[in-house]
């Protein structure tokens, strides 16, 4: 039992959801056992239970035809509507409960809801004015069906529009981890290109048996790597990753692995958890600049710092100038700019005194 009423209030749509149907069927079953017309009684439970029929052929056809279903939803009104004259409230209480849900429904379009609602105002108007009801509550009733249709209706739009900006956030979603895998593999096919490439020159023209034999050495390397990150990629943009400093910290490791560099590495403030795409954004430039440095000074010390605070994430990188293409920008840190960019962050880079600085910094 408790596990039925879970389910329910669960449901992913608590305004047009299992919760509410359940809730309006047994509301309408009372309204219909306990109806007592004053006038016109055959008409009313006629109609009545022809409206209940209807309902429940929405609720249970809605899944699996779901035009037919919002077509008996609309016809249940209508039958509502009829009744509200010669009936006492029953008729509103079926109309009320049968056209708020059309309303809210995101399937039918807003002129569909409309003239829906347009036929079920005149059928009860005219109803109403044949039982000889009085104006004033026949515009009391009406202006009470409209204010709650156009609630309907606006929670409606606001429904809709929540759903087009988790679409949207979805889709930025794909683009980001088309982006990192398309980075990752690139970097790695390419390194590993090169690595075979000379490979190949040293067999073919060289005959440096040894020295081919190291370069695939170094391109099974390259291949393993390669395929770690991307593992690691799309490992942070599902939230599996292990904290940013213990990752900083694997990635420190494997740099001082694979260059016998000198590394140093520190945690400033307080660590916290942080969205995937900045972890992934941080790491992506952390590797970048590891790899730059490396390529441009080799063996010279490189230190490795990230700080905390109140608002931001910093990543700060430095190492000796090395050769003077390190000063120069290049692909690399266009790449890093354009990536924290699209998190929301930003990159320096350039010449400090006699070392290559790298600083980037991120909400977060």
């Amino acid at each position: 039992m408790w596990g039925n009423v879970r389910r329910l209030l669960s449901a992913d749509d608590p305004e047009t959801g299992q919760l509410m149907r359940f809730v309006i069927t047994l509301l309408l079953g009372l309204t219909l056992a306990t109806a007592t017309p004053a006038a016109q009684p055959v008409l009313v439970w006629t109609a009545l239970g022809g409206s209940l029929a209807c309902w429940l052929g929405f609720v249970v056809l809605d899944r699996r035809a779901h035009r037919a279903a919002l077509t008996l939803l609309a016809a249940g009104t209508v039958l509502a509507a009829v009744t509200v004259g010669p009936g006492d409230s029953e008729g509103a209480i079926f109309l009320f409960a049968e056209l708020t849900l059309f309303a809210a429904h995101l399937t039918p379009p807003v002129r569909v809801i409309l003239g829906v609602a347009a036929v079920d105002l005149a059928l009860m108007a005219g109803g109403m004015a044949l039982s000889g009801r009085t104006l004033a509550s026949m515009a009391a009733l009406a202006s009470v069906l409209v204010s709650a249709l156009m609630f309907a209706l606006h929670r409606r739009q606001y429904r809709q529009g929540s759903l087009d900006r988790a679409r949207a956030v979805a889709l930025d979603e794909r683009a980001r981890i088309a982006r990192e895998l398309h980075d990752v593999l690139a970097h790695s096919l390419g390194a590993l290109r090169v690595q075979l490439e000379v490979a190949d020159v040293l067999l073919t023209e060289k005959g440096d048996v040894q020295g081919a034999a190291q370069r695939v050495r170094r391109s099974l390397r390259l291949a393993a790597d390669g395929m770690i990150e991307a593992r690691a990629a799309v490992a942070a943009l599902r939230e599996d990753v292990p904290p940013l400093p213990e990752a900083l910290s694997a990635l420190a490791d494997a740099h001082r692995r694979d260059h016998s560099a000198r590394l140093a590495t520190r945690t400033a403030g307080v660590s916290r958890q942080v969205a995937p795409a900045v972890e992934v954004g941080l790491l992506r430039t952390a590797r970048e600049a590891l790899t730059n440095a490396a390529r441009h000074a080799p063996g010279a010390p490189v230190s490795l710092t990230l700080a905390y605070t109140a608002t931001m994430v910093t990543l700060t990188v430095r190492n000796p100038l090395g050769a003077p293409q390190a000063g120069l920008p290049g692909h690399g840190l266009t790449g890093m700019r354009e990536r924290l960019a699209l998190i929301g962050g930003t990159l320096d880079a350039g010449p400090d005194g006699d070392d290559w600085l790298v600083r980037a910094e991120v909400p977060g």
